[in-house]
């Protein structure tokens, strides 16, 4: 069963959640711990990652709801913005 966005919303105020956005790009890449799935977003310059144990279906194109939080990483000596996904959603 999938989590209620609006459950988690009201429970941590960080979170953001946005409906019907158009996927631009998606890439897959193994590490460690699973798969980090990195989207990119129609009208976003942020990159949106989550994590998976399995490979997902390639989301390009599609329509998708996201509940989300910004977070930073460190590449390569800089500090760049990127989203969290905690939920995702293919409409």
């Amino acid at each position: 069963m999938q989590s209620d966005p609006d459950k988690l919303l009201k429970k941590h105020e960080e979170l953001t959640h946005s409906e019907g956005v158009t996927v631009r790009s998606h890439v897959q890449r193994p590490t460690d711990d699973g798969l980090v799935n990195t989207l990119m977003l129609d009208d976003y310059n942020v990159p949106f990652k989550y994590l998976r144990q399995r490979k997902y279906k390639n989301l390009t194109g599609q329509q998708v709801n996201l509940t989300y939080y910004p977070t930073t990483e460190s590449v390569a000596g800089f500090e760049i913005e990127v989203m969290k996904v905690v939920r995702i959603k293919v409409n």
